[in-house]
């Protein structure tokens, strides 16, 4: 007989970087494994060092790391992370991006810019990653940068069943703020069983965050409207949409999205606003000063850690959600 037959079972490792702890502590706790300890720590100059404490040979690995402020920091580290655990010999290297940073800027507008979506997705192919697992995405087209496998998870069961378990459905009015968005606001229609309405808007394309909302299309007056995104920014664009229902006679308005980014004015505006709550998911922190009573947190962990199992257990990721409606 030639050769040599190995008897070793396979193995999973949790590892994560230093953007959004708290998270990748409770997607370990719902695996129910522990996080690899990890030595990271910033240079004087700002240049990151990482080494992990324990094997990676013959491991597959998952690295979770939120693309949060200051969000190019995250990505080098993450960056670091895959290197490192590629040179550590893992069998296979899954990163998890709760939120995928630069989504937004996945096409040109204009000559001579830049898609740094797509940049993103070939920094992580380049630094080692096989494959990517990532919670809704500003666009699908996405997924088709990475030149590997990329399991698009979705927040909409844990939100929508939340709104749908506190408000009256017969009351209930699902508004989508921009054409965009309308794909994402039917699949709420569908699961809440609920009429649309969407708030059409223009943005000024040479001012960031700036948006004019021109009308509502739909009967909201009287209806609790539930306004779904997938991330609220600075605030700007949600408010001004939630102003407008206001103003077209909506009883009340709840704001619900995937990622809740709140950056610059995001805590005057969501302070000041109308809404009388505003729905997100921890795929990234919530800033302190942001520690509202109208504003809710739910976990998207036991949705990233099912992925996780499914993806370890060669089995199918898509039926997590086909399973749920």
């Amino acid at each position: 007989m030639t050769g040599i037959k190995t008897t070793g079972e396979k193995k999973l490792m949790l590892f994560s970087g230093r953007a959004h702890p708290e998270l990748a502590e409770e997607v370990a706790h719902q695996l129910g494994v522990g996080l690899v300890p990890t030595k990271a720590f910033d240079f004087a100059n700002g240049e990151i060092y990482v080494r992990f404490q324990e094997s990676a040979r013959g491991a597959d690995c998952f690295l979770i790391q939120s693309h949060t402020a200051p969000i190019n920091k995250w990505i080098m580290e993450q960056l670091i992370m895959l290197d490192a655990l590629k040179r550590a010999s893992a069998r296979s290297i899954t990163v998890i991006v709760p939120f995928y940073g630069y989504a937004r800027q996945d096409k040109k507008h204009k000559g001579r810019e830049p898609i740094s979506a797509r940049l993103v997705a070939d920094l992580m192919k380049t630094a080692g990653a096989d494959r990517i697992l990532t919670v809704d995405l500003h666009t699908d087209q996405i997924q088709g940068f990475f030149d590997g496998p990329v399991d698009h998870l979705f927040a909409l069961p844990i939100l929508a069943d939340y709104v749908g378990a506190k408000v009256d459905r017969t009351k209930l009015t699902v508004v989508s703020p921009d054409a965009g968005r309308v794909r994402v606001a039917d699949r709420w229609c569908d699961r809440l069983d609920a009429p649309l309405a969407i708030v059409h808007k223009r943005r000024d394309k040479d001012v960031p965050n700036q948006v004019s909302v021109h009308e509502v299309v739909g009967n909201v007056e009287g209806r609790v409207c539930v306004l779904v995104d997938d991330m609220i920014d600075t605030g700007g664009t949600i408010c001004a949409a939630a102003d407008a229902l206001f103003a077209h006679g909506a009883e009340d308005v709840i704001v619900t999205a995937t990622h809740g980014v709140l950056s610059g004015p995001a805590a005057d505006r969501l302070k000041n606003s109308k809404v009388s709550e505003f729905v997100f998911t921890d795929t990234l922190p919530t800033p302190g000063e942001l520690e509202l009573d109208k504003i809710t947190v739910l976990s998207i962990a036991p949705t990233i850690a099912r992925a996780v199992r499914e993806v370890f257990e060669d089995g199918s990721v898509t039926s997590l959600f086909e399973e749920q409606g």
